[in-house]
């Protein structure tokens, strides 16, 4: 093998891990912000329904933020936007907890959720850019990084308030230390430009079509996702009788679940294939649903949202994945399904919420479980996440034929 040949693969190596640890930096925040809640919510006075009020501005600020991550990257190019847009999220990550109000509240999340948005496009455009020029699959162990990240973050911020800190020093510190690594972990990823004759993105526009196909997939597992999380502990303590401990420990059963699926994921779907995988883990994903809502006792209900989280934990890679490749403008289509599948995880535990009130939680899993089915039957509009796919990578590490960016 050329000198030259194997620099680039080593180059290409140490580019996956500094994505793979943008993902975990990503991830930080988000667990480093969810733990502090309680804290923030009596700071700022607000009430639950206020709160919940609050909790909708991040998705909203993402929806409307994300088709900008495109234009910010065509400008400056990925590492560059990729390294500002990250810093913006992980500072913004001070902000919730200086609220004095509920106003003030939503407008610091509104903005919290938008550097959200816009780093979580940036990144995974990177990530299916990484992807196509090594050659073999990536995106759900990248995936399987932000999961370890808020888990790290979680596990930070619950020894914080364990502890009775204050959140606003909490979060300034965990914004400075990850800000500081975000910085250095961005300056490994690809360093991709568009070519001098393409054409800039539009700062706003509607999702292409295939992002809305590739997106409702994703909004199925999405959906299934939020729910069990939200709703898992609640389900073992109303509907079968639980202990408080036992309920809790179903919610981290399933996001330790998921994490592990998501990092061992990528053999398997460069073994089976993209379609495979996702159709097989429709089926176990159902199977779980199926579990849960016939469960007699806890045990068989835990073991249920193991099996959901198991079978949804590659769908959301695979759909970012498929995306990247899905037309010319890579970021734009991301963004399109990123739209889609923050929508799906903002309305799920309130959807699931609303239909429990009028029927029961049990008819509500039903629901969930009719939706990880859909993940059996539109398993096939993923078949591009397959990088069998995608024009193999030339020696130089750049793939063979690109009409989109370019870089090194």
């Amino acid at each position: 093998m050329a000198p030259d040949t194997v620099h680039s693969i080593e180059r290409l190596r140490r580019a996956r891990f500094a994505v793979a640890a943008v993902f975990c930096v990503h991830g930080a925040v988000t667990g480093s912000f969810a733990t502090r809640i309680p804290w923030i919510q009596e700071h700022a006075g607000v009430s639950a329904g206020q709160l919940g009020l609050a909790l909708a501005f991040p998705a909203l600020g993402a929806s409307l933020a994300m088709p900008l991550a495109g234009a910010v990257s065509h400008r400056f190019g990925a590492r560059t936007a990729l390294r500002g847009l990250l810093a913006l999220w992980t500072l913004s990550l001070t902000l919730p907890s200086l609220a004095p109000n509920v106003w003030g509240l939503c407008a610091v999340l509104f903005v919290y959720g938008a550097t959200a948005g816009m780093s979580d496009v940036a990144m995974n455009a990177l990530g299916v850019e990484t992807e196509n020029r090594l050659g073999k699959s990536i995106m759900s162990s990248l995936h399987g990084m932000w999961s370890a990240g808020a888990l790290i973050g979680s596990a930070a911020g619950t020894v914080a308030a364990h502890l009775g800190g204050d959140a606003r020093l909490h979060h300034l510190i965990a914004a400075l230390v990850l800000t500081a690594l975000g910085l250095l972990f961005c300056q490994g990823v690809l360093d991709v430009h568009s070519t001098p004759d393409a054409e800039a993105p539009p700062r706003f526009s509607l999702p292409p079509k295939s992002a809305l196909i590739i997106g409702a997939v994703g909004f199925c597992a999405v959906f299934a996702e939020g729910a069990s999380l939200d709703w898992s502990a609640v389900y073992l303590r109303d509907e079968l009788g639980s202990s408080a401990g036992l309920a809790a420990a179903s919610t981290t059963a399933f996001a330790l679940t998921m994490t592990i699926a998501r990092l061992a994921g990528d053999r398997v779907v460069d073994r089976f294939g993209a379609v495979r995988t996702v159709r097989v883990s429709g089926a176990v994903a159902t199977l779980g649903g199926v579990l849960v809502v016939l469960a007699p006792h806890a045990a068989v209900a835990m073991a249920g949202f193991g099996l959901i989280g198991l079978g949804v934990a590659v769908v959301v890679p695979l759909a970012f994945a498929a995306a990247g490749r899905s037309g010319p403008n890579p970021s734009q289509a991301i963004a399109g399904v990123a739209t889609i599948t923050y929508t799906s995880g903002l309305i799920a535990p309130s959807a699931i919420g609303g239909i429990a009130d009028v029927t029961s939680l049990v008819f509500s899993f039903g629901l969930v479980t009719l939706l990880a089915l859909g993940l059996v039957v539109g398993a096939g509009v993923l078949r591009s996440a397959d990088r069998k796919a995608t024009p193999a990578p030339t020696p130089d590490g750049a793939p063979a034929k690109t009409s989109g960016p370019v870089g090194g």
